[in-house]
């Protein structure tokens, strides 16, 4: 039970417990929360039907305009950390501080609004309170030893936050109003409420704390993983104590924390090994509108943020017109993170002056709203008046500066750069690829034993699994060049050498620890007790950290984080991998608006690795494609890679690739499923021994072949099989390893060493509105010159497969037998 920490020597101390303990647990929907006061009006509870001596100081405690919800928290250690804290005396604040604070952020967007009218900006008025809750909230964690703090945000309010808590020069904002970036002009860059920002905030205990605003884009919830994966990053880079001294902070808006399911994946990733980033500070701008809809129409519950008890963490409702109450909220909310390693969500309620982005008229769609906010003061004239201060002085003063600053941005030709890149992103670069950037990616025959037989080592008193017993034996076996080695061979090999030479490689998906079709098993079980055992993290003493994780079930979630994660880990291979390639499309989002991107609309760079398994194979519609249209689509000026390593040297050389190049491209990988262990796409050791990556192979078996069929991955070795059978020496086959960038000159080659071929014929699985087709045609035709170039797929259909296997049989081999078909 909480024990209050006001004892009473009148009345029976139960009876204030219980009276106390009511206004914990309900108080909060007695709130007065809006400024305005026309929603969320005080509910009638029964349970708070209270008729005593103790009622009035409890309904200070909870029901003036801070509201509480702390006690669906399991635990009772922080339930009366929380209790003690929001029942003592207010703590005094520096009125003259935060009265600063709200002039400078509502004349700064008063300035805008008269200088730039119409123009979006998506002011912060009506909630100007952001800023002296994140100075405050600032100065307490840089108290608690925060050296860092990664934000993520939307547009509300971005542009005052950039200023007035980043440090951002306002030349610097106003020259975003004034000028084109050069980049749009290319068809690149990006709106100035979307970019990111770095600064310093010094503190008051004389410490400065490192800012980074991670760029987002309009979908609005859409930064919320990139933001934790970066923090996550931050904290591992820093140590054993990096979640003490890196502190992530998102700020949200009503309707889109209620809203958006990826934030909900997101919050879902708080305590999950591998991606908890030690409490995070979740900020709810809350205006009690989204766009144009009303609260009811935006969530089905009081709040919006009742999203979060699905967490055992602290949820506090504050109103945003009570300064005070607002910073002493923001000291509460470090302190608990720091003491719980916990999140905590404010929900910071107010109103929104104008229209979503001041070019819309609001009055349409909520008249009664802003005819009361149409005559209400600005925060700080209120604030002002409550602390009997004149500010008209200040104000105009401010009014002139920014005026000044408005006008030197005119003169300002060129969009500042407000994002200053880390140390350890100089030796990585992106721009378009060439030639020189490839890198040598094999290894010698040794090497890969030695790696292979720590691979497959373990304790000895460690119970093994017999099946994977077997299967170290047989990698073992592979690493001395008894037998061919396969996908998952190959790939721990090359994480392997990875390691050792000081590249920490991080994976991460459904089920990646073993692995979808069971061909990983990067961490072994001891079938006695259960523990671990991960063989890529006991290959040598000096090297690298590998990390594998079973994440949730979410797609837009964790492969959000994983970019993030990359973003601030250049040096590592950092990999997400989808359970089928088909479920990568969870995560569309953050493929369109992030991996594919960041570097044409903010000059951000990312290695990430997309592994996507891919394949017809009669599984239907849901398990054989992981849509290579949509990738292809997304490719232009080099900004992503496409490839489908078709046997396992080419898998173990793409990899290191990756790892080695100090171009920092994400990579979308193709990965096999039936083939994964498939003679026809195993590797010789010898092949892993070779300079690198090939993105074309090209026909050797058959010298001059009079017809050239082209093709990726899985239909490739089904085509080669087939010409086996019928003794057909005439027709080359040709994989085509990496679809982007577009290998040229590789394909150039290939072809022209057949001087005596008539034709080239695109075969794919795929239904033709699907697959590379589309991407494929113009530039074969291109590199043909006078040859003819047919195609061979599937027709055009809604959905990429059958649900039938053997219907998907009857089509694989009229497929294969089109494609082999000479033309007469």
């Amino acid at each position: 039970m909480i024990t209050s920490p006001v004892s009473s020597e009148v009345a029976p101390p139960h009876l204030r417990e219980q009276t106390f303990n009511a206004f914990r647990r309900w108080g909060y929907l007695q709130a007065n929360l809006d400024p305005l006061g026309q929603y969320l009006k005080p509910l009638d509870i029964p349970e708070l039907h209270i008729d005593n001596e103790f009622v009035e100081e409890a309904r200070r405690c909870y029901t003036s305009t801070v509201g509480a919800e702390f006690m669906h928290i399991q635990q009772q250690e922080r339930r009366n950390w929380l209790a003690e804290r929001l029942e003592s005396s207010a703590p005094e604040v520096d009125s003259e501080h935060i009265l600063d604070l709200l002039v400078h952020a509502d004349i700064f967007e008063q300035v805008i609004q008269s200088r730039y009218l119409g123009t979006k900006r998506f002011s912060l008025e009506g909630v100007t309170a952001l800023i002296p809750f994140l100075d405050e909230l600032l100065n307490r964690a840089a108290e608690l030893g925060a050296e860092r703090s990664i934000m993520g945000m939307s547009h509300r309010g971005r542009l005052n936050v950039m200023v007035n808590t980043f440090g951002k020069s306002p030349v610097d904002i106003f020259a975003r109003f004034e000028d084109v970036d050069p980049r749009s002009i290319l068809g690149g860059g990006d709106v100035k409420y979307h970019v990111g920002a770095t600064g310093q905030f010094p503190a008051r205990n004389g410490r400065s704390v490192a800012l980074h605003l991670v760029s987002n884009p309009s979908h609005l919830e859409a930064v919320d993983p990139v933001a934790m994966g970066r923090a996550r990053a931050r904290q591992d880079r820093a140590g054993a104590d990096g979640a003490q001294r890196v502190l992530p902070v998102v700020i949200h808006g009503d309707a889109a924390f209620a809203g958006q399911g990826i934030w909900a994946e997101t919050m879902n990733l708080a305590c999950i090994d591998g991606y908890s980033v030690g409490g995070g500070i979740h900020i709810v701008v809350n205006n009690l509108i989204g766009f144009t809809a009303e609260p009811e129409e935006s969530n089905s519950t009081r709040f919006s943020t009742d999203l979060a008890k699905r967490l055992p963490i602290p949820i506090l409702h504050v109103n945003a017109e009570d300064p005070a109450a607002v910073v002493r909220i923001a000291a509460l909310a470090a302190e608990y993170r720091f003491q719980f390693q916990s999140d905590v969500v404010i929900d910071l309620i107010g109103y929104r002056r104008h229209g979503h982005s001041e070019v819309d008229d609001p009055t349409v769609t909520q008249p009664l709203r802003y005819a009361r906010i149409k005559n209400h003061p600005p925060l700080y004239e209120l604030y002002a008046k409550q602390m009997g201060a004149d500010v008209a002085s200040v104000a105009r003063n401010l009014h002139s500066e920014f005026a000044e600053a408005q006008k030197k941005a005119t003169s300002v030709r060129k969009k500042p750069v407000l994002v200053e890149m880390p140390d350890y992103w100089r030796p990585y670069h992106g721009g378009c690829w060439k030639p020189d950037l490839e890198v040598e990616t094999g290894l010698d025959r040794r090497t890969i034993e030695g790696i292979a037989k720590q691979l497959t080592a373990y304790p000895d008193d460690f119970h093994i699994h017999p099946r994977i017993k077997k299967l170290l034996d047989q990698r073992a076996a592979m690493g001395r060049g008894e037998h061919s080695i396969d996908y998952g061979m190959a790939e721990a090999v090359a994480f392997g050498s990875l390691l050792l030479a000081g590249t920490p490689v991080r994976l991460s998906g459904q089920d990646s620890q073993r692995g979808t079709f069971n061909q990983r098993h990067s961490v072994l079980i001891d079938i006695e007790n259960e523990q671990r055992w991960i063989p890529l993290n006991h290959l040598a003493d000096t090297q690298a950290r590998f990390s594998s994780y079973n994440s949730i079930l979410s797609e837009a979630g964790v492969m959000g984080f994983e970019y993030g994660y990359s973003r601030d880990y250049p040096e590592a291979l950092v990999l997400w991998e989808a359970q089928f390639g088909d479920f990568a499309n969870g995560g569309q989002i953050v493929i369109d608006q992030f991996i594919s991107a960041a570097e044409d609309k903010w000059g951000l760079l990312s290695g990430l690795v997309l592994l996507l398994p891919h394949g017809y194979e009669g599984q239907g519609p849901e398990h054989s494609s992981a849509r290579m249209e949509r990738y292809l689509q997304l490719a232009a000026r080099d900004n992503i890679q496409i490839c489908q390593p078709s046997n396992a040297a080419q898998y173990f050389h793409l990899l290191r690739r990756q790892a080695l190049r100090t171009w920092r491209k994400p990579l979308v990988a193709f990965t096999p499923k039936s083939m994964l262990r498939h003679p026809d796409a195993v590797s010789p050791i010898r092949d892993f021994s070779r300079r690198g990556f090939l993105p074309v192979i090209p026909e050797t078996e058959i010298a001059n072949a009079k017809r050239l069929l082209i093709a990726t991955g899985k239909i490739g070795h089904e085509l080669r099989v087939e010409r086996v059978k019928r003794k057909d020496s005439t027709t080359g086959i040709v994989f085509l390893d990496q679809l982007y960038p577009w290998p040229e000159t590789e394909l150039r080659a290939a072809i022209e060493a057949h001087p005596a071929a008539r034709e080239i014929v695109w075969v794919q699985e795929e239904p033709s509105n699907m697959g590379a087709f589309a991407f494929v045609m113009p530039r074969l035709r291109r590199i043909a010159g006078e040859l003819q170039v047919l195609s061979v797929r599937r027709s055009p259909a809604a959905s990429p497969a059958t649900g039938s296997a053997k219907a998907h049989e009857m089509e694989q081999k009229t497929l294969i037998e089109l494609a082999l078909k000479e033309k007469s």
